[in-house]
């Protein structure tokens, strides 16, 4: 594997469980030592470009001529020998550049060529966001050995196929490319296009100002070509007595990878991760453990976990560190909550408070989204999260008496609602 990544993992876990208790609560910091972006080395890059090409995006046009600046920047920062495509979307997907369904490698002539066809972008039609994926599946799937990514920019709701169809394209394109997902404007939803980015391993993102959209671009793509590791999972093997009750990955974003569980073996699953370059992933793993009957105060290791390249039945171990268990009668050890679990199970039931009150609001539930809202305001100033506390700040209003209000600011709604998920802005667990 030339130019891949050197992994490590460290645990972080609340050491000691009080007798007849089953939970146990570990942190993965899961760390890449990987290559700088610009330097080659690992798999080929292949990418499509999903540009919104809707009617909606005329309105105002400076959307539209945006998302080509920010094409065309995304276009230049490709490396060298990166195969790639630019699609237009509308109420079905057509190919910018090349014409025909295929990729083309990146050099100076096809880069001129492929700004040269954004320039001709017409926003005309609907919106179908299940087309464009599965043309992006069409067009990185039979590219195996390289590192598959998407972007996929919309400035509106997908109302030209319905929800089912969405799914069913998300279904056959998950674990094929990674999306990373923008949203210009507010007239998109948020839970729409998170559905996109969550499936595909991606991030979400909403672009306020249209100025601001070709930095970004930029951004997203050369965080891509840092790239040179795909599809790699985390291994979770437990003893026979435990199981998973849970896993999510906890930085950069919060993501309940549970259910994305495929097992591989007797007592043991694989859980996507994505791919990887010189970066940081941490994992929440929460574990049932019957204790045992025999030896009860002993310590054990009922679980183990692993960094994978899947390959062939048993895939290639890159990593591994075990989980462990004591349960002890003294209540001060059995009390006594690691700093990084604590910071950890701090920021999910954040993002949960965040969630729910959002959801209250829509729901035309004021008394309760006023609650949750400020008793996330509450968590994110505890945890020293200003960035989250000032987007709160502006949906919810905390008078010195202590009363609260809901403020009218649909942007700040949509920007905290993308916003609540990411942990990058106060900086890793145990930085």
């Amino acid at each position: 594997m030339s130019g891949a990544p050197e992994f490590t993992i460290e645990i972080n876990q609340n050491a000691y469980i009080p007798m007849g208790g089953h939970e146990v609560h570990a942190v993965a910091h899961i760390r890449a030592s990987g290559q700088p972006v610009g330097v080659s080395g690992g798999a080929r890059g292949a990418e499509v470009i999903m540009v919104d090409s809707s009617g909606s995006m005329d309105f105002p046009s400076t959307k539209l001529k945006a998302a080509k600046q920010a094409t065309k920047a995304a276009i230049d920062t490709l490396r060298d020998g990166t195969l790639f495509a630019v699609v237009a979307g509308t109420g079905m997907a057509s190919m910018v550049y090349p014409f025909d369904e295929r990729l083309v490698p990146a050099d100076d002539r096809t880069r001129k060529e492929a700004k040269r066809e954004v320039d001709k972008l017409r926003a005309r039609g609907g919106t179908a966001m299940g087309q464009w994926l599965l043309m992006a599946r069409r067009l990185l799937e039979p590219h195996t050995d390289a590192i598959r990514h998407a972007i996929l920019l919309t400035d509106g709701k997908n109302e030209s196929e319905r929800e089912q169809d969405l799914q069913e394209a998300l279904d056959y394109c998950e674990g094929v490319f990674v999306c990373d997902c923008r949203g210009i404007g507010l007239d998109w939803r948020v839970d729409e296009v998170r559905k996109i980015s969550t499936a595909l391993l991606g991030d979400i993102g909403l672009v306020k100002e249209p100025a601001d959209l070709a930095a970004d671009f930029t951004r997203m793509m050369e965080n891509a070509m840092g790239k040179s590791v795909a599809d790699v999972a985390l291994r979770v093997r437990t003893i026979s007595n435990a199981r998973v009750k849970y896993i999510k990955q906890t930085y950069p974003v919060i993501d309940d990878l549970t259910a994305r569980r495929s097992e591989t073996g007797p007592n043991a699953g694989d859980y996507p991760t994505g791919s990887w370059g010189g970066e940081s992933k941490h994992y929440h793993v929460c574990l049932e453990v019957e204790p045992d009957e025999v030896n009860p105060h002993g310590r054990r290791r009922p679980c183990q976990i692993s960094v994978v390249l899947p390959d062939g039945a048993g895939g290639i171990e890159l990593a591994k560190a075990g989980v462990f268990a004591e349960w002890t009668d003294d209540e001060e050890l059995s009390t006594r909550i690691n700093q990084e679990v604590a910071k950890v199970t701090g920021r999910e039931k954040l993002a949960n408070a965040v969630k729910e009150g959002l959801q209250a609001r829509k729901d035309g539930d004021e008394d309760t989204a006023t609650a949750r809202l400020v008793q996330a305001l509450e968590l994110a100033n505890e945890a020293g999260d200003e960035h989250t506390a000032r987007l709160i700040g502006r949906v919810v209003e905390v008078e010195a008496d202590g009363t609260s209000r809901l403020r009218n600011n649909d942007e700040a709604e949509m920007e905290l609602d993308v916003e609540s998920h990411k942990t990058a802005r106060v900086g890793p667990p145990g930085a």
